[in-house]
């Protein structure tokens, strides 16, 4: 059960169902994963079978701790890949979340001639390999998280 305010919330979309499962779904785990209990959560996006959970401020290693338990319980919960982003971050370390494992070797701006800007990021790519997320869906949760236009590409 909401509260009014919080049912007002929903119903103004300022959070969304998705959230609330999301929400639902950390709290179920915080008893068996205490480190939770510090963790602010901000919201949930999903993109293309790839679940971006943004976190507050230095709650990024709580939820990566335990061996990276937490994650797979949650991605085994919803049945996706998951990504954990920190909230109010720069635009490196946003970068830097969303693109993990891999390093970024450079970041760039690109100024197109109708105004808008896009952000070319140059991933370090591992010998042989294809990269371990969906970059389409990467790409998305960045517009949708940052309003971010992303061009990606891989240097050897």
């Amino acid at each position: 059960m909401l509260c009014q305010r919080c049912l007002a919330r929903v119903k103004s979309g300022e959070i969304s169902e998705l959230d609330l499962k999301i929400a639902r779904l950390l709290l179920s785990l915080e008893e068996k994963y205490p480190s939770l209990q510090n963790v602010y959560f901000h919201k949930a996006v999903d993109v293309d079978n790839t679940l971006a959970v943004v976190v507050g401020r230095g709650d990024v290693p709580r939820l990566l701790g335990y061996g990276g338990k937490i994650i797979k319980a949650l991605g085994a919960k919803v049945g996706r890949a998951i990504r954990v982003l920190e909230y109010g971050a720069d635009d490196r370390k946003f970068l830097e979340d969303l693109f993990a494992p891999l390093s970024i070797v450079a970041i760039n701006t690109i100024w197109l001639p109708d105004g808008t800007t896009e952000t070319r990021v140059i991933l370090r790519k591992r010998r042989g390999r294809q990269p371990p997320f969906n970059v389409k869906a990467l790409k998305g949760i960045a517009r949708k998280v940052r309003n971010m236009t992303l061009r990606v590409e891989f240097a050897d």
